[in-house]
């Protein structure tokens, strides 16, 4: 696990923003994981300021989403395929029929959950998978408890993560329970994860996944295991890192040749 240290969300949105830019250019059909929250909206919109400025393209690209909420109707604004619609994905030339998500207004959840493994599987397996993490430790929507070998699903949210994500809704109450995710074994099969976050209230987590034991207790520990995970965090965020000035260290000095 690369631990890196930046100043601003800005900053770290433009480093998370390289590591795509280097797929896309070097594999033009790439596969990209696309989370939502607020951690990674710095990354779309340094993505989609290269694709007006800079001339990037993702017209071969793919992108498959991490979880949705379980009940709400197609087309809902909160809804993650509409999130990832309105914040990324319209504002770049990926075609529409490459966006990704899972179902959860489907009559049958259990066969629409093996269907989107199925369909990631066929698209070749996903090449970058962008990451936030949640106040409790969950990636995608896999809440403490969660098997570290779990597939795509349905699971019960967290009252703290409906706590949490109430501020996009006019209330708690409209906050559905239930949502299907990329499980941790579907998230850990990614070549590259890139997880981002910023601000105190993610010192905790940040801890307890970079430096505290593999947990399901902690869902996001599982990076851990990973050959390939980047997390990029800023000043508050790192702030109970025993270890920071080392990560900074390490950083500041690897070598030019070395990619993220």
């Amino acid at each position: 696990m690369e631990v890196i240290v930046l100043p601003s969300s800005k900053e770290i949105g433009a480093l998370a923003a390289d590591a795509i830019e280097s797929l896309v250019r070097t594999k033009a059909n790439a596969v990209i994981g696309l989370a939502t929250g607020s951690s990674p909206l710095p990354i779309y919109d340094e993505l989609a300021r290269r694709h007006d400025e800079e001339g990037l393209s993702f017209a071969e690209t793919s992108g498959f989403a991490l979880d949705e909420y379980v009940g709400l109707p197609v087309g809902h604004y909160e809804s993650y395929r509409e999130v990832i619609r309105r914040e990324f994905t319209h504002r770049v030339d990926v075609k529409a029929e490459n966006v990704h998500g899972p179902n959860g207004a489907s009559e049958n959840l259990e066969d629409a959950c093996q269907s989107y493994e199925d369909a990631i599987a066929a698209a070749g397996g996903i090449d970058l998978q962008i990451l936030g993490v949640g106040t409790n430790g969950h990636i995608g929507f896999n809440e403490p408890g969660s098997s570290l070998a779990s597939r795509t699903r349905i699971k019960t949210l967290a009252e703290q993560t409906r706590q949490d994500n109430a501020r996009f809704f006019d209330s708690i109450a409209q906050v559905p329970h239930h949502v299907v995710t990329q499980g941790l074994g579907t998230i850990m099969d990614a070549r590259h994860l890139v997880l981002v976050a910023f601000g105190a209230g993610k010192a905790d987590a940040v801890r307890d996944f970079v430096e505290g034991p593999v947990s399901a207790a902690c869902p996001a520990s599982i990076l851990q295991f990973h050959p390939r995970a980047t997390v990029i965090i800023d000043e508050a965020a790192a702030s109970k890192l025993e270890g920071a000035a080392a990560y900074r260290n390490a950083f500041n000095n690897k070598p030019e040749w070395q990619s993220l």
